[in-house]
């Protein structure tokens, strides 16, 4: 089925072609919206919401974009809301310190399983997402999308709504920043 008749089927409310829209696209969502939080169930509820918005909204949809662009949009956007939302909450909160009695960054294992990392670098990947995290946002969105979700730089651009060299410009600037935080903060390097 073309992806202008699923559209077209979706708008007009078909069960059968939203049941197409989950199938082809919920790996996607799952794991762009679990690149962000970093939370497996965070992001199965993530992934629920994104799809319901994607129910509500597909009359909005004007086909400038693929699909796919568009829900990737929906998804970094209720993910970064997410973090958002859980960022203010912790301002108010307690917040255990990161450091150990020894004043040494503690590196714990990642409480999630993103397809893309092997159980033996799982330790690894702690200190490299935790280091992603600390990237001005549009860095770690650009750096996401292309290194973990695999887009190349004009899927990425078109995600993001900016330029090539835009996305260029970002994913070099991602890399200078995660190897200075890396060499600084984890003494990587």
């Amino acid at each position: 089925m073309s992806e202008e008749l699923l559209i077209q089927e979706l708008k007009e409310g078909k069960e059968s072609a939203f049941k197409s829209i989950v199938d082809a696209y919920q790996d996607m969502v799952y794991n762009t919206c679990l690149g962000i939080v970093k939370n497996e169930e965070d992001a199965e509820d993530l992934s629920q919401e994104v799809f319901v918005q994607v129910y509500q909204s597909i009359g909005s949809f004007k086909g400038e974009s693929k699909l796919s662009t568009w829900i990737y949009r929906i998804a970094i956007t209720k993910s970064l809301d997410h973090e958002r939302k859980k960022k203010r909450k912790k301002r108010f909160a307690f917040v255990r310190s990161i450091f150990g009695d020894d004043s040494q960054v503690v590196v714990h294992v990642p409480d999630f399983h993103h397809p893309g990392v092997q159980l033996d670098q799982k330790e690894n990947a702690a200190v490299l997402f935790k280091a992603i995290d600390k990237l001005p946002e549009n860095q770690k969105i650009a750096f996401l999308l292309n290194k973990v979700e695999g887009l190349n730089y004009q899927e990425v651009s078109e995600v993001m709504e900016v330029s090539v060299s835009a996305i260029e410009s970002l994913l070099h600037r991602a890399k200078g920043n995660l190897k200075k935080i890396l060499t600084e903060d984890f003494n990587i390097g």
